[in-house]
This record gives structure tokens, sequence and C-alpha cells, in this order.
């Protein structure tokens, strides 16, 4: 332990009297010097390198990639230098201004001098000129083609031309309009954005045609329905005294009363009224669980109404669908001959059915308690005949008082 610590010892002295200037300097490999004041994180070289055995060096520290600074000097390109750059010179070059840098050139294999590098037939290919031939033909040839497909269609639309419909040229008309409005690109228009950020400028597409009219004019008056400009919209019915099947704009209230609009505001006051009767709904915090409990509720509500009505019905019946299968179809359906006849109050005058009237007997009639019948009007027990007494009153409503009838003629 005694011999590394004086080493240690030593190298530090060494150090301390090479930075005073009292030893010389450590020399590289190169033969030039290293300066004392180096820290040694910036001297040492890095264990993957493997320089222990070279000494000292300051060789991991320098420049290792070749200079290209006169790459840039005119065009950019890596492949030359600035004498042999054959661009026009630039005021300020692509190394100062880093733009439009050039594209490095494919240097050939073989090795020329300076007269052969600057011959005229330099680079020259004896196949280029069969291959720009042929690209040559092929575009003529295509042309050809392209020019005798447009004299055909022309001919066919004179052709087409004498005898063309109204609504071939109505269709057209249209085909127009509509690439017009493509050319136009739907009057793209520079808006503002709303965003979680503050807000963008954006663009937007306006897709209203310009031939339809807008919605601020279709009624001049100014007590009409409100236009706010600054978010297009109209909420009232700008013509309310025109008809409903003429009009092509209703107003913007339209939708908030059909659709999925209906439909939320439903589900928001169902939100409202749980959370009064105690559930733990939100419909903004958790508007899925909302939309369950609504719906849920909703079921549960239609099966409810489904089981009472099939209770009612099985305990009452249905009358309408009874009396429709007990009655014959042929009466449903049937025809007669018989004629009858009807005054200006709704009265029957002619062809009334006459039915056979039959006794009453043992019947509690108004506020009779004891049993009566058909006796000629005679009183029982102090109690006048109730039924004489309904057939009074119906031969006064149907025939005069002056011609009193028996019972057997009133109908």
């Amino acid at each position: 332990m005694v011999a590394p610590m004086e080493d240690r010892r030593k190298q530090l002295e060494l150090k301390e009297a090479r930075k005073a200037g009292l030893v010389p300097a450590e020399v590289d490999e190169d033969g030039r010097e290293i300066n004392p004041h180096i820290p040694q994180y910036l001297s040492s070289a890095p264990w993957y390198l493997n320089q222990e055995g070279r000494g000292p060096s300051l060789k991991h520290q320098r420049k290792w990639k070749p200079d290209s600074s006169h790459a840039k000097s005119c065009c950019g390109a890596m492949t030359h230098d600035k004498k042999a750059c054959a661009d026009r010179p630039r005021k300020l070059g692509a190394k100062w201004t880093d733009k439009n840098i050039a594209a490095d050139e494919k240097i050939e294999a073989f090795q020329l001098d300076y007269d052969g590098k600057r011959h005229r037939w330099n680079g020259y290919d004896a196949a280029y000129p069969c291959i720009y031939n042929q690209v040559r033909d092929e575009a003529r040839s295509k042309y050809l083609k392209e020019r005798q497909f447009k004299k055909l269609e022309k001919i066919d639309n004179q052709h087409k031309k004498d005898g063309v419909s109204d609504i071939e040229d109505d269709l057209r008309v249209d085909e127009a309009k509509v690439e017009e409005c493509k050319q136009t690109d739907f009057a793209r228009v520079k808006k503002r954005v709303r965003t979680t950020g503050g807000g963008s400028t954006g663009t937007v597409r306006n897709l209203r045609i310009r031939e339809d009219t807008a919605k601020y004019l279709l009624n001049l008056d100014v007590n009409s329905a409100h236009y706010d400009p600054k978010t297009h919209s109209m909420r009232e019915d700008p013509l309310p005294n025109m008809d409903a099947n003429d009009k092509l704009y209703v107003g913007d209230n339209l939708k908030r009363v059909s659709g999925e609009a209906l439909e939320f505001k439903r589900l928001n006051s169902h939100a409202w009224e749980a959370y009064e009767k105690g559930h733990d709904i939100h419909l903004q915090a958790a508007p899925s669980q909302a939309e369950l409990h609504y719906r849920s509720c909703k079921m549960s509500k239609e099966k409810f109404m489904s089981q009472n009505k099939a209770t009612i019905i099985e305990r009452y019946g249905n009358a309408a669908a009874a009396e429709e299968e007990m009655l014959p179809r042929e009466l449903l359906l049937g025809q007669s001959e018989r004629n009858v006849e009807y005054d200006r109050t709704g009265r029957i005058i002619k062809g009334r059915l006459v039915f056979q009237r039959a006794s009453t007997k043992k019947a509690f009639i108004s506020i009779t308690t004891r049993v009566i019948g058909v006796h000629g009007g005679r009183i029982i027990n102090g109690v006048t005949n109730a039924a004489n007494r309904q057939l009074e009153i119906a031969t006064a409503l149907v025939l005069p008082v002056s011609k009193p009838l028996k019972p057997q003629q009133i109908l």
C-alpha cells in the first residue's frame, strides 16, 4: 500500500511542476506539446478507444471528419470544390445561406486528366440517341391517337346536337353549374374557429349554393324574424303566413324540436328529475351513465304500460275487438234497400223499425222498491206505473198531444 501512495504523490507533484513551468510539458505521438492545464477528463481517452499503451495524446479530441467547408462555398454539392463548380456564381454561397443546396454528382470510376474532364465528348453515351428516338416516337403516336379521338368525338357531338332534347339541355346546364361550383371551391371562407387553446383562424366551406336566396332576404320586413350575423342563425320563421308546403326554410328552431335534439332534451329533463329524487346522476359528468339510466327507465315504463293495458283488457274486455269478432262479415260489409227519411232536426219520419214491446214484470224502475207491472196506468201501493209514464213521454216527443195512440201504434 506504500508504493502506490508514493507514486500517486509523485504524479501530483510532477503535474503541479508542469503547471508552474518548472518541468517541460508532455509530448504526444505527433510531437506536439500537451497543455498541462487541460483537465483530466479531456486529456484521458475513453476506454473503448483502447489507447492505454500509446501514451498521452489529444488525438481523440481532434476532428476526424474531412473538411467539407469548401463543398458549400458555392452550390452546396459535396463532390466538387469551388473551382470545379459549373453553376452560376452566387452572391452568397450555400455555405452562408444554407439554401438551395445542389445535389451531389454521380462520380465515375475511371480517372481522367485535366483535358479529359473538359473534353467536349466526355460522358457521351452512344445508346442515348436510340432511347431518345424511341421515347419521341411513343409520344408522337399517343398525340396522334388523342387527336383522332377528339375529331371523332366532335363529329359525334355534331350529330347529336341536331336532335338534342330539352331534358338533356337542362342536364348539361346543371353539370356546368356543378363544374363552376367545383372551380370556385364552394366559396372557401376564413373564419375564427373556437378551440380549447383560445381559438385559431381556419378555413371552412360554405356549402350554400349562391343561386339560393339567403335566409335574411326572405322577408325584408324590419319586424320579421331576427337574423344574427355573427352565428349566421335565424331562429324564428321569416314567413309564418306562407303555406308550409311551399316553404324552403322555416327557421332554425325546427332543429331544436325534432330529431335527436328532442331526445336530448328528454334525456336532460330525466337527469334533472332523477337527481332531485336522490339518484347520483349528472349528464355532463357521466353522460353514459345518465343515458343508460334513461333507457332502463324508459323500457320499464313501456313494459308497465303494456302490462297495465293487458290487465285492463283481460278484466273488462275490448269492446271494439269483441264487436268485430261477434258480428258476422255479412252484416259489417252488407247492403240493404231499406229507405229511411229524416226531418230537419234529425228525427226519423219514415222507415223506422217497429219492435214488439214485452211486459216488464219484476222490474225495479226509478225510485220504486216493489215489483210493478203494466196494469193500464193504475196506481199500485201509491206508486204510478213507471213504464206507462215512459211511454207517455215518448209519445209526446214523437207525435202531437192532440192524437193519443195506443202503445202498440207508437212505434
